[in-house]
């Protein structure tokens, strides 16, 4: 049985800010509709899908800068040490002989 491929949240293909990007591309679309646009449709109440859209938006982001202060304690746990390889050759010896 093959599973489907899902995007991990530190899987390839994600990238953290592309979840906060689109959290704030809702929440200025939603502000939008909710403060600047003053048209209506029948049937179709346009500040309430903003407010929604905010809504939404505003649950993202909070989510989001949640999984990053994860992500990044986890990242900081492990200790990396450096240490400087040299590669010393005799620069007299011809190394195709």
């Amino acid at each position: 049985m093959v599973r489907p491929h899902r995007l991990a949240a530190n899987g390839p293909g994600y990238h953290p800010s592309m979840a906060l990007g689109t959290s704030l591309f809702l929440i200025a679309v939603g502000a939008i509709l909710r403060y600047a646009v003053s048209d209506s449709l029948e049937g179709i109440d346009i500040p309430t899908i903003g407010l929604i859209l905010l809504i939404i938006g505003v649950i993202g982001l909070l989510i989001s800068l949640f999984t990053m202060t994860l992500w990044d304690r986890d990242r900081r746990r492990g200790v990396v040490e450096e240490r400087r390889v040299v590669d010393r050759r005799d620069p007299y010896r011809d190394p195709y002989a």
